[in-house]
């Protein structure tokens, strides 16, 4: 792992209530009391950059405890604890969080597959945070440090580990020379409320409803998810109502099918619970693997009676960390799924891995039943969104098991499942971000955002645009809340995919504002950003900040420099294009359209013909000079 240098860095865990533990590195040493929950904490200095170091944490005495072969009121005093963590690096830790642009993994994006065979980093660390939610903050949530090599930076995950987070490390650690730490943190197709926690969340005053409803969830206890179709599923399965994921339930009466050819013997071709168990063997005990390939679309897995993971998208594989029992373990699913056969993988990508790399194959013979069909789905909420988006699930489930571990900063890609309520994320974002600060405990530590990409067709007039609505919050929030930034994407995405495969100028241009921000190098960082506009006559000026040698960069000889993107409008409110120049560190537009013009945008659109730039060849941050009412305004 790695250790952030120069502020104290946080261990804990759980032991006998009372207990002292100490940890030790270098020549570094603090100890700690575990509260009457058993959970201790020490803060710790690390020692100076580099590496590597040994951490010991052990407990000051023996420890008392319980045996099943004395009797009840005679205590057995076992050795002291300890655990030793080798092979530990001190440099900076950087959080990558976000939807699907910053999980998209390397081996996907351009260029990837030459970069994976490079990826032999000794001295970067790499930790993939496990897609967990929770009604309530989770204490854990498993997940593992690993070196950076070939191997490991493109396993798992959608693709590997997450290409933006890996250009960022990868310059960042070019650039210092010390050890990185990157921590995958996120989830595609989230919200980011579901990124931030209940009390974060309750002073705007917009998900009330939804915090009741999460509330009252985590009074009922049970099994939780993300999504409101399946809490609606907790209610109204009758699977989930009579248990059948338990591990002694009895299936005797469940017909024979076969995964991942056929799926059930019912004839209902509608949307419905389908349940699947079947058991496997294993030689001994201990932490093993759990994978599925791809559902069609919510899973949800016990093992042994214990719920261990769901996912709600049909493009991720499953897998899950499980701890299983020496000998007969119990495997139970529950799938929702509108197709006929909702496994859709290969048999051989279906199996348990044990610690030592053995495969238990899982395809064949499973038993099955319907526990909710189609003619019951007529109460059934509606649920665009099949990805966890319920408030302060993920917060619950992913930050509050990292929180407090010690970080440099944090980069943020997501937005696009805000983007119908782009008004409201101009004050959600900034909560969420002061949340997080508020749960790591480092004060204001860098934050910076990475502004939605260009996608969808060009837009053919200006005018109002949800999409430029939510880059405009984004901008928004990087430039009140206190040491945030942003990085502006809108010449690297594609109009018909979401999820560009353009990465490295993503991680790159990160790279760059976190050396002139959170390291103090002389770069520039920013393309220009509107500061001021004043009317001249039928045109404006409008007057940029890091402005030195703007440009109209041209793709093709055809565009002969010509500057595009701008549009005016008078007091009509009615858009219109406008002709544009360049005269030093302003840009001076006019339309015929338009003798009296009021207000200016610019790239003002889902996919921009926009071409400003600095002489550090990056983008105009996309504006506007009006405070016209936006269309996201009144969605909640």
């Amino acid at each position: 792992m790695v250790l952030q240098r120069d502020k104290p860095n946080v261990f804990w865990g759980w032991t006998t209530p009372g207990e002292s533990v100490t940890v030790s590195v270098g020549d570094k040493r603090a100890s700690g009391k575990a509260g009457a929950d058993g959970r201790w904490i020490v803060r710790l200095d690390p020692p100076k950059v580099g590496g590597p170091y040994r951490i010991d944490v052990y407990t000051k005495s023996r420890v008392a405890v319980r045996a099943a072969s004395v009797p009840p009121d005679v205590k057995v005093m076992a050795p002291r604890q300890m655990a030793i963590l080798e092979d530990v690096l001190v440099g900076d830790v950087w959080l990558c969080g976000g939807q699907s642009n910053m999980e998209f993994g390397l081996t996907q994006a351009l260029g990837g597959l030459e970069e994976v065979g490079k990826a032999d980093r000794p001295t970067m660390r790499l930790f993939m945070a496990p897609r967990a939610v929770g009604y309530v903050p989770r204490a854990v949530n498993g997940g593992e440090w690993k070196v950076c090599t070939p191997k490991t930076v493109a396993e798992n995950g959608w693709g590997g580990f997450s290409a933006v987070g890996y250009f960022f490390g990868k310059r960042l650690q070019d650039e210092l020379k010390v050890p990185i730490g990157l921590v995958e943190d996120c989830w595609g197709g989230t919200s980011a409320e579901a990124w931030t926690s209940a009390p974060g969340l309750a002073p705007l005053g917009d998900f009330a409803p939804q915090l009741a409803t999460v509330a009252a969830r985590s009074e009922k206890g049970g099994p939780v998810f993300g999504t409101y179709k399946n809490l609606w599923l907790d209610e109204n399965d009758q699977g989930t109502r009579e248990g059948w994921s338990a591990e002694g339930y009895d299936d005797s009466g469940w017909y024979a099918t076969h995964v991942p050819v056929r799926t059930t013997g019912d004839s209902d071709r509608g949307e419905r619970a389908l349940w699947f168990r079947r058991t496997v063997d294993v030689p001994t005990g201990g932490a093993a693997t759990l994978v599925l390939n791809r559902i069609d679309d919510t899973d949800t897995t016990w093992v042994n009676g214990q719920l261990i993971g769901t996912t709600s998208f049909d493009w991720a594989w499953r897998r899950y960390s499980v701890i299983l029992k020496p000998g007969r373990n119990v495997i139970a699913l529950r799938v929702f799924t509108d197709r006929p056969l909702p496994f859709l993988g290969k048999p051989e990508d279906i199996y348990v891995e044990l610690v030592d790399g053995t495969r238990l194959p899982l395809a064949g013979t499973w038993k099955g039943r319907a526990g909710l069909v189609a003619s019951m789905l007529s109460t059934k909420p509606r649920d665009a969104e099949p990805n966890p988006t319920v408030p302060t699930t993920l917060y619950n489930g992913m930050i509050a098991p990292l929180a407090p571990l010690a970080i440099k900063g944090a980069i943020w890609y997501q937005g696009e499942t805000n983007t119908p309520r782009a008004a409201q994320y101009r004050r959600l974002l900034p909560a969420m971000i002061a949340d997080w600060r508020r749960a790591f405990g480092q004060g204001d530590f860098p934050f910076y955002i990475v502004s939605l990409a260009n996608f969808m067709p060009r837009d053919t007039t200006p005018g109002d645009n949800a999409w430029a609505e939510l880059r405009d919050a984004q901008a928004y929030a990087a430039s009140t809340v206190p040491n945030a930034g942003l990085v502006t994407t809108i010449d690297v995405g594609e109009a018909e995919d979401i999820h560009p495969k353009e990465k490295w100028t993503v991680g790159d241009r990160l790279a760059t504002l976190a050396l002139a921000k959170a390291y103090g190098h002389k770069i520039e960082a920013s393309g220009p950003t509107y500061r001021s506009m004043k009317r001249e006559g039928a045109a404006v000026r409008v007057t940029f900040d890091h402005a030195q040698l703007m440009k109209a960069r041209v793709r093709t000889a055809s565009q002969k420099g010509t500057l595009r993107g701008f549009a005016v409008a008078g007091k009509d409110r009615r858009w219109h294009w406008a002709d544009a120049k360049i005269e030093g560190a302003n840009v001076v537009v006019s339309s015929t359209e338009v003798p009296h013009p009021v207000a200016v945008r610019y790239a003002w659109g889902h996919n921009p013909a926009a071409n400003l730039y600095n002489g550090a060849d990056l983008p105009a941050v996309p504006f506007r000079t009006d405070d016209w009412p936006l269309v996201t305004r009144d969605n909640k």
